[in-house]
């Protein structure tokens, strides 16, 4: 099964999957509205806009495993983004990105190594997997890494469909 036929469920609940987004290079973060990190959101969101005509997409899961920092309603979490990050990139529902409850997605994800040679768990809120149009996880960037990092946005550029 490829990455894209995993089933989802969009944040209202929806029956989806990351190949319902089209084919496009995709950046999948594990989100959060209550972290540290939480300002990140602007950051994704300005490369949502700047690539999105491009063949690209920010895909968010909100996860509440680190210290309770998601305890939204699905309802709850979309209006925060909305109105406090301007978010128009997908988010789906909230789901577990480590542990025996790890969503299947993730399960894939988390195989994939970061910069440094680093795969399983997610660290923390806000960690990025960049995903290309074709399903193949191409990077993972670990939660420090900000979406206006050059690494991160020089890989989104060469992820983007030719």
């Amino acid at each position: 099964m490829s990455i894209h036929d995993i089933p989802l469920r969009t944040l209202s609940g929806e029956p989806s999957t990351l190949g319902s987004l089209g084919g496009k290079a995709l950046l999948v973060v594990n989100v959060a509205s209550k972290c540290g990190l939480t300002p990140q959101y602007t950051g994704l969101e300005k490369l949502q806009e700047t690539y999105a005509d491009k063949g690209f997409s920010v895909v968010g899961f909100p996860c509440n495993q680190f210290g309770g920092q998601e305890p939204g309603s699905a309802e709850e979490i979309a209006t925060f983004c909305s109105t406090t990050y301007g978010v128009s990139f997908p988010l789906f529902e909230k789901i577990d990105v480590n542990g025996d409850d790890r969503h299947p997605l993730y399960a894939e994800l988390t195989q994939a190594a970061d910069a440094d040679g680093a795969a399983g768990d997610i660290q923390w809120n806000f960690e990025k997997f960049l995903v290309s149009a074709d399903g193949e996880v191409l990077a993972r960037f670990r939660p420090q890494t900000t979406p206006e990092d050059e690494t991160l946005v020089k890989a989104v550029e060469a992820a983007l469909p030719r």
